[in-house]
């Protein structure tokens, strides 16, 4: 995503100027009806304006200012409703407009064979189509998504992702898939193409982002429906008001017989408006604030599942520890120095461009203070490393030095007629059993003793995971390590469980294992190996620079192949989750004020006991009822920011979120339109309003 799109304001005037126009575009009814609550509202809105003007050309049922004041503000309550969801949509559009950019109309070298060196047509890439063969050379933009079966070369994939280092793209493995309208800048690769015009990758992400496009969850409609059925019960209460109104006046012999102004007032203030507005905006925002960290969710089901997540299954490399193993220590054998040990392992390793040698050269450097070495003067001739010998090494005059695994080092220290000694075998042993990797330096026939390489955690890694258990979720480590070297970083780390020498059946059957024990399961992959454990995950998060199978099986994908996000993504589910819950809490809540507002003010005159409920001392019926209804209106407006930005998402466990939630938006829904209704009725007589 780019970063312009990161970095939109909550209230953009570029955001904000359309959603206003599509709040008018939104009064629909066929829009509309897929709302029921402000569906009612609606039509609330249109009768009330109807007995307006029959209270302006004749004689009305009230004061036609007064059917006026309510009538207006039904329309700005739908209106608000309309400007929340607009809002959160076009927050999402401009994410999308982001991405559109990276979509072009592009010429593609359309081959005849699946080689580079075959013949080709040139077509266009919306001519495509799935299992066609294109070559893309240096400065090519790639046509469409596809799998590299040839070649390797450097990509800019920094119209798609926002990242602007670029990344390497190859036939085989688990960087093979490719993403139409990003720019090839070195070599060359031959892709067959994996998606139809219209249906990439690009395409799917731009559709998920509009909030236009998103389906609602199940956890919305069952909220939606649930919304609904407590309307129409309060319909039909409203409904019987007005023959007991008018049974009351005759028996009473006194009073006035309830308006129908008043008592669409009455139905649209006890309806859940507030969380009806914004039920809508929250599931977009949700998407949103997603596709803002960079991942793309293939469906809302996959946002809502991510926050009842309750096993997280994490891979060891990249996402648990660096990725890379480093050199932490040095173990000198008896009768060696360790500045011998440490100068013959920097030496061993100088020509060594792995990482893992890259931090023998640093560890020497720093702990020792040996640099300063010129390769070439030394003469020096390397070994490199080798499948076959599972060693690399220098031979400089006549010192043959040599690092690489124990049972390797034996062999060769053996053919030079020496021994492994004790001490030096038991170091390994102990660097393996501590979780690490041990490397043996011999020089000729000389065991040296052991370089420790270990995997280095993140930090901050194991105070996540301390998050994530208080908040009773499990997190297990997925690794291909021996369960010895597994149950140590496991500790280090601080994760519940462990998977060690992880197979692909292996990983599927620990999913199924948990599900079948009622759990929500999420987990990242990027090789097609982790395609079944991908598809059997409730969230299934799928890194970009992965291969098509994980992302067709994933049901969201990481854009910046970052494993971590996992914890993120969690997190941006259970405060979706939260945010709705926290909003339909305070949106029935604050109805009870609303029955002190406009229950006495409708049936005080014909039973003056009910005077008792209008604990407010709201000045006049009138003023009662419109403050009420405009509080109604304006409460949807000062939750629109909370609707989109979500509830501050804090770790801690299910009950006491559930505790502190209807303390504050329990207590809170209570207490404010007490204060609001107040305020606004005092401000109504001072204006001389009513």
């Amino acid at each position: 995503m780019s970063d312009n799109a990161k970095k939109t304001k909550l209230f953009d005037w570029a955001i904000v100027r359309p959603a206003i126009l599509d709040s008018f575009c939104k009064l629909s009814p066929r829009r509309q009806f897929r709302n029921p609550v402000m569906f009612v509202v609606l039509v609330g809105s249109v009768l009330t304006s109807l007995l307006f003007v029959q209270a302006i050309i004749g004689e009305g049922e009230a004061g036609p200012w007064f059917i006026l004041g309510v009538s207006l503000w039904l329309w700005f309550t739908v209106l608000f409703a309309n400007f929340a969801e607009a809002m959160a949509e076009g927050h999402g559009r401009a994410q999308a407009d982001s991405l559109r950019k990276a979509r072009k109309d592009l010429v593609a070298k359309k081959l005849t064979n699946p080689r580079r060196d075959s013949s080709f047509e040139m077509v266009l890439a919306s001519l495509l189509k799935k299992g066609d063969v294109v070559l893309v050379e240096a400065g090519d933009y790639i046509p469409i998504d596809g799998e590299v079966i040839e070649g390797a070369a450097s990509v800019d994939e920094s119209a798609v992702t926002g990242e602007s280092a670029p990344v390497i793209r190859e036939s085989g493995g688990d960087r093979s898939a490719v993403t139409g309208g990003t720019r090839v800048l070195s070599d060359w690769l031959v892709i067959r193409v994996t998606a139809e015009s219209g249906n990439t990758f690009l395409d799917r992400m731009i559709a998920m982002v509009e909030g236009a496009k998103r389906q609602k969850t199940p956890n919305e409609i069952a909220l939606t429906i649930l919304l609904a059925a407590l309307t129409i019960v309060f319909l039909v209460v409203t409904a019987t008001l007005l023959p007991f109104s008018y049974y009351s006046v005759l028996q009473a012999h006194q009073g006035e017989v309830v308006t129908i102004t008043v008592l669409v007032a009455l139905l649209v203030c006890l309806a859940p408006t507030t969380i009806g507005a914004l039920l809508s905006a929250i599931g977009i925002a949700g998407m949103s604030r997603l596709s803002q960290a960079n991942v793309v969710a293939m469906s809302g089901r996959a946002v809502e599942a991510a926050g009842d997540v309750d096993v997280l299954l994490l891979d060891k490399t990249g996402t648990i520890t660096l990725g890379n193993r480093q050199a932490t220590e040095f173990i000198a054998a008896d009768g060696v120095s360790i500045e011998d040990l440490a100068d013959a392992a920097q030496l061993a390793s100088l020509a060594d461009e792995t990482p893992e040698g890259r931090s023998i050269v640093v560890l020497a450097k720093q702990q020792y203070n040996l640099r300063g070495r010129d390769i070439e003067k030394l003469g020096a001739k390397f070994i490199p490393f080798s499948a076959q010998t599972r060693m690399s090494g220098v031979d400089l005059d006549s010192r043959q030095i040599r690092k690489g695994a124990v049972d390797a080092i034996e062999q060769f220290v053996k053919s030079r007629g020496g021994v492994i000694p004790d001490k030096v075998r038991l170091a390994s042993q102990n660097v393996a059993k501590n979780g690490g990797t041990p490397l043996v330096v011999a020089d000729g026939a000389k065991a040296l003793g052991v370089i420790h390489l270990k995997d280095i955690v993140k930090g901050g890694i194991k105070e996540r995971f301390g998050d994530l258990r208080r908040m009773g979720i499990k997190t297990v480590m997925i690794t291909g390590d021996n369960p010895m070297t597994a149950a140590a970083i496991a500790a280090e780390a601080g994760v519940d469980d462990f998977l060690a020498e992880a197979t692909p059946e292996a990983k599927l059957e620990l999913i199924r294992r948990y599900q079948a024990q009622g759990h929500l399961v999420a987990m990242t992959g990027d090789g097609t190996n982790d395609a079944p454990a991908l598809a059997q995950a409730d969230v299934a998060v799928a890194m970009n620079t992965g291969t098509q199978a994980a992302k067709e099986a994933g049901n969201m994908v990481d854009l910046d192949s970052n494993p971590t996000k996992l914890l993120d993504i969690v997190q941006i589910g259970k405060q979706t989750l939260m945010t709705r819950g926290a909003l339909t809490t305070f949106s029935i809540a604050n109805d009870v004020a609303k029955y002190f507002a406009i229950i006495p003010a409708a049936f005080a005159l014909t039973y003056p006991s009910l005077n008792t409920l209008n604990v407010m001392g709201l000045a006049t019926p009138n003023s009662a009822i419109l403050s009420a209804v405009i509080f109604n209106a304006i409460i949807i407006v000062f939750l629109i920011p909370l609707a989109l930005k979500g509830v501050k998402y804090r770790p801690m466990p299910a009950t006491q979120l559930l505790r502190k939630n209807l303390l504050i938006y329990g207590v809170g829904g209570l207490l404010v339109p007490f204060i609001g209704i107040k305020l606004i009725d005092m401000l109504l007589v001072v204006l001389h309003l009513v």
